[in-house]
């Protein structure tokens, strides 16, 4: 029998999307059930978490399963994801083993591994995620990689519930000033569901660099196409808020910098104005902002807009925990 995991919203159907954003809704009403009961999940955390491991350990519980959290390298073993690789190094184990034992024990494995930032080539394989959900015998859950599609849903579930009907609404995805190069992840996701959920999409950043890989561009094209909505990309700041329904703001380093960052810093310094602000805000058709969190105040969006009526960010914070019920209850339902 196939496995169903959850590794990108790609893999699933518009239908399949909303029917998990209705029963995420459902688990939102009425958050108890027994749906996990009996059941375990195992977390696999190689890069720092706070909503991500709370909201998975607190929906297990509520569900009646039991989560187990593991950090490999820290205090779980090393693990080695190249194939034929001699393992001489600091590796101590492979992930041949260590999914396919993992599975013995638990009904679902979640995994966080974000990029190397050294090498978009090597990144863009996504290679540990892929490692285990090539290896597990249970449903694997992406909770980030190169995407994040948990975050994804949250982000649906709030603009659904604020905004109602979201075909054709004007969405914003805005690069914003960070001290750091970041991940793609939440942007590539991002353009994901608002192209697969039918809304116009202006993809904002500084200079053509900072445009996302041409996978989840080339993705959006086909969302768009399917749903009804559109995907374009722009540089002029007031032409992509004017109108805008929805303001998503995220900071990412360009593509072609990666494992360069110093010649990638000059530009990233240069474009600090597009942090969201009134004035931006201002522009929009009374537009909600959000951000998947953790932000820095005052340097990607401001307090007043933070602190504003139109910010939903903390909705979508919230909303984690509910899709992640839907999606761990959906995955067990299927086996």
């Amino acid at each position: 029998m196939t496995i169903r995991h959850f590794i990108t919203t790609q893999d699933y159907s518009r239908a399949e999307i909303d029917a998990l954003l209705v029963q995420a809704a459902e688990f939102k009403r009425s958050p108890h059930g027994q749906q996990l009961a009996g059941k375990s999940i195992a977390l696999l955390f190689f890069n720092p978490s706070m909503r991500t491991r709370t909201s998975f350990e607190l929906g297990a519980f509520h569900l009646g399963g039991h989560a187990i959290v593991l950090s490999p390298g820290k205090d779980a073993w090393p693990i080695e994801f190249e194939v034929g690789s001699v393992m001489d190094g600091d590796t101590e184990e492979h992930i041949a083993e260590v999914a396919r034992v993992l599975s013995r024990y638990v009904d679902l494995i979640a995994v966080r591994a974000f990029p190397k930032f050294q090498d978009w080539a090597v990144d863009r394989q996504d290679k540990v995620i892929k490692a285990f959900a090539q290896y597990a015998t249970v449903p694997v859950i992406n909770m980030e990689t190169i995407t994040h599609p948990c975050q994804e849903l949250a982000h649906a579930l709030a603009l659904k519930e604020h905004l109602g009907d979201l075909q054709n609404k004007k969405y914003v995805l805005t690069w914003t000033y960070h001290p750091k190069p970041l991940n793609t992840a939440v942007a590539n996701s991002a353009l994901l569901i608002a192209t697969k959920l039918g809304m116009d999409v202006t993809l904002l950043c500084p200079t053509p660099d900072y445009v996302l890989d041409e996978r989840y561009m080339a993705f959006g094209r086909l969302n768009a196409e399917q749903n009804g909505g559109s995907l374009k990309v722009s540089h002029n700041i007031e032409e992509a808020y004017r109108g805008a329904d929805v303001v998503y703001a995220k900071s990412w380093g360009a593509l072609p910098f990666f494992g360069q960052w110093e010649k990638e810093k000059p530009v990233r310094e240069a474009s600090k104005h597009f942090i969201v602000d009134e004035a931006k805000m201002a522009l929009t058709n009374n537009g909600l902002f959000s951000h998947c969190l953790p932000l820095r105040r005052n340097i990607k969006a401001t307090d007043a807009v933070m602190d504003s009526p139109a910010c939903i960010a903390i909705d979508e914070a919230e909303n984690r925990l509910h899709v992640q019920k839907a999606v761990m209850a959906s995955l067990i339902a299927q086996r």
